[in-house]
């Protein structure tokens, strides 16, 4: 399966033509391998290992995209919008930016090009951080702009993420530590007024919650709260026969059920199984969830990512269950 990267180890594997050429390739060599996609070109004159490329999730391509972009950067403007997104490592569900993002305050001598978008808007001092060694705009305003520009999933996403970030430390939640980050940005949002996508930001802003732990829980949420069911209510802590709780992703208070999420990774990557058989994952799921329906009494409904790609696909899912919105 692709892995998730960091700017760290990416750097080191992405590769100039000049570095090559200084290590023994030939001009000849580099458009050989080019062609023979034994080397993948990520811009001009920058190069990564076909194999090493072939292991990245969407996310991670456009990060090593990021890199090739800011070794080449002069002048003053940051990484922002998708490509401050991935150094914050922030996903960027079903969305795959073409071209680098790049926010600068002075309208002189802007320019975009082939694969790089640049933006002219004001930042304030307090907009502007450093990733990775890379000026990019804070997680803050990167959330601020992606809730405005980009698919509604992809930017609900990213806020769900951001906001984990900040007030997540494994099971433990920092509500207050998240009631500031909401407070702050919807803030930031209300001074908006008149800003490009600010109605879509004020739709999704108050609706996100970091306690959701993938993007598909975000998109899953998402998907609910359109079909009319109550905002649901997350990791809901159900006792556990031998101490401790089993944690449920949804819960669908209004029609008195649950729901998960189901991603392919926690039985297909061994990684996530953490080296225990498929086999005892399978049934120590089952087990799980016959005491959930036995103690609680709801009914509990598993959907995978295809189910989540529109509304109607997520209600169909839940309707061959019984389950519908309360209208």
């Amino acid at each position: 399966m692709p892995r998730t990267v960091t700017a760290d180890e990416l750097t080191p594997l992405i590769r100039s033509r000049s570095d090559l050429v200084a290590h023994g390739w030939t001009e000849r060599d580099i458009d050989g391998a080019v062609r023979a996609e034994r080397l993948r070109l990520i811009r001009r004159g920058w190069y990564m290992d076909a194999d090493d490329w072939a292991e990245l999730w969407p996310e991670g391509r456009h990060l090593a995209h990021v890199i090739a972009v800011a070794r080449d950067a002069r002048g003053s403007a940051v990484m922002s919008h998708e490509s401050a997104a991935v150094l914050w490592q922030l996903p960027l569900y079903r969305h795959r930016p073409s071209r680098v993002h790049m926010t600068t305050t002075s309208p002189r001598r802007i320019s975009s090009g082939p694969d790089v978008l640049r933006h002219v808007a004001p930042l304030r001092p307090g907009d502007v951080a450093v990733r990775d060694g890379i000026r990019v705009t804070s997680l803050q305003r990167t959330v601020f702009d992606l809730l405005r520009t980009v698919p509604p999933e992809a930017a609900f996403t990213a806020a769900d993420a951001a906001e984990r970030q900040i007030a997540s430390n494994g099971r433990e939640w920092n509500a207050e530590r998240a009631e500031r980050w909401r407070r702050d940005l919807a803030a930031v949002l209300d001074e908006a007024t008149g800003a490009r996508g600010i109605r879509q930001a004020r739709r999704l802003a108050p609706l996100t919650d970091g306690r959701s732990e993938s993007p598909g829980e975000s998109v899953s949420r998402l998907q609910l709260i359109r079909l009319g069911f109550a905002a649901p209510s997350v990791q809901v802590a159900v006792p556990a026969p031998h101490g401790g709780f089993y944690y449920v992703d949804f819960g669908l208070d209004d029609v008195g059920a649950f729901g998960e999420f189901d991603g392919r990774s926690k039985y297909l990557d061994e990684s996530v199984r953490r080296g225990v058989a498929l086999e005892q994952v399978l049934f120590e799921e089952k087990q799980r969830e016959d005491w959930i329906r036995g103690t609680s009494g709801r009914r509990l409904v598993r959907w995978e990512d295809e189910h989540i790609h529109t509304p109607a696909r997520l209600a169909a899912r839940l309707a061959a269950f019984g389950i519908r919105p309360p209208h």
